[in-house]
């Protein structure tokens, strides 16, 4: 049974290594999926994830590493929850995520927009106007397909060193 401070903070280190598996560069953490871990009163690990999306295909995958590396760990009673309330934002991926999305060649997302009041918009933002290339820097990139692996991703060339990358959209 979890039931020190010591053993709480060991399960949420646990749980921020999860990589993703979309993404296995960057961790549940670093992507800003991992919301929360803690420990109830009867000893029961909690873990809460954010989806990127809420019909991000991924998630049973997620939950499942989650519980299965906290139980590998000694924890016996593990619960895994989905939280969609507040939605996932590309804000909440951590600077360090931002810098392995780069060092592996995927453009990180800029700002997320601010959403409008009123009723959630069921299409993501406009893609920016200039997307850096994650391996020369220039700014001379283009657009080639709105659309790459996820659906949290764009296609796009740099016209300097004629490199492909995938960027991720702002959400």
């Amino acid at each position: 049974m979890v039931t020190t401070l010591a053993d709480a903070r060991r399960a949420r280190h646990i749980a921020e290594g999860v990589p993703d598996p979309e993404l296995p560069m960057l961790t549940l953490a670093d992507l800003g999926v991992l919301r929360d871990v803690r420990v109830e009163a009867d000893g029961t690990v909690v873990a809460d994830l954010t989806p990127t999306y809420s019909g991000c295909p991924a998630m049973s995958e997620m939950r499942a590493d989650v519980a299965a590396r906290l139980r590998a760990a000694g924890y016996e009673q593990v619960r895994v929850r989905t939280v969609l309330d507040p939605p996932w934002t590309t804000d909440w991926i951590t600077p360090q995520g931002r810098r392995k999305l780069a060092e592996h060649g995927i453009a990180p997302p800029g700002p997320a927009p601010r959403p409008a009041p009123g009723p959630v918009p069921l299409v993501l933002s406009a893609t920016r106007r200039t997307v850096p290339c994650p391996r020369c820097g220039s700014a001379d990139t283009e657009e080639t397909s709105r659309f790459g692996a996820t659906s949290c991703k764009a296609l796009w060339r740099c016209l300097a060193c004629r490199e492909p990358f995938e960027y991720v959209k702002e959400i």
